[in-house]
């Protein structure tokens, strides 16, 4: 109840930006202590700022601020994908919303599982759950999307070898494929895509209708895509073409 609540709380700041705990507490027909409780534990995973009174949406600039976007949405996504995942695997996470995501329902549902990534967000935001093991690949450290790149991305992940290597997209093309708006950070998905037998895209079905600047261009191309049921049927048909197989929640 309280989860879901927190959840349909992000969604409202999401359409409005900022909203009063008053009218929060009228909404949801719980106490103004409920709420600020509710607001609490939000801004304390980064995703709100309270101020006197009311409680506001963080930056789209900032990765908590992006997280809070399409909250619901990208849960459920998390949900699925973690559901590949056993008790005691190995498993590669690069930076995004939904990967976060991913990565915190791993930390609540399984036990004894080891994430790799190259997203210190990502390392700070299941830091305190103790049913994961975190190990994160060195490089140089963008500081707005708090993500490890560089050369020694690659000779970090060059030590490990996984089945599942869970990715986002900044979007789209027919003719190039999924695409990043950095550079750097493609270059990375590229290096740890190496060290995987499965590239996974996670993505809400809005990305498909963006376009970041850089092509991905994985040498194996993704095989499994987990997004939502807003995704287009051309697509769909159009990844299915490739071999893609497209899951959608």
């Amino acid at each position: 109840m309280k989860n879901q609540r927190q959840n349909q709380i992000l969604e409202l700041l999401a359409s409005r930006g900022k909203i009063e705990v008053i009218e929060l507490s009228q909404i949801f027909e719980v106490s103004q202590v409920t709420i600020r409780k509710d607001l609490n534990e939000l801004e304390e995973k980064g995703l709100i700022r309270r101020e006197h009174g009311f409680a506001e949406l963080r930056s789209r600039d900032d990765v908590a601020g992006r997280l809070a976007y399409h909250f619901e949405t990208k849960r459920k996504i998390a949900e699925k994908a973690a559901e590949m995942i056993q008790d005691g695997d190995t498993i590669m996470i690069e930076s995004g919303s939904c990967c976060a995501l991913l990565a915190e329902q791993i930390a609540e549902t399984r036990k004894d599982v080891t994430i790799i990534t190259n997203s210190a967000f990502i390392a700070d935001y299941i830091r305190k759950n103790t049913n994961v093991q975190i190990i994160l690949l060195g490089g140089i450290y963008q500081k707005e999307s708090q993500v490890m790149t560089g050369p020694m991305v690659r000779q970090c992940a060059e030590n490990y070898f996984v089945r599942y290597f869970f990715i986002g997209t900044d979007g789209y093309t027919e003719r190039t494929g999924f695409t990043n708006s950095d550079p750097m950070r493609a270059q990375a998905v590229r290096d740890m895509a190496g060290q995987t037998d499965e590239v996974v895209i996670l993505t809400e079905s809005e990305k498909f209708q963006q376009r970041g600047s850089i092509p991905i261009h994985i040498k194996d191309q993704p095989k499994r895509i987990i997004t939502d049921s807003a995704v287009q049927k051309d697509v769909i048909q159009s990844l299915q073409s490739k071999g893609c197989e497209v899951i959608t929640v």
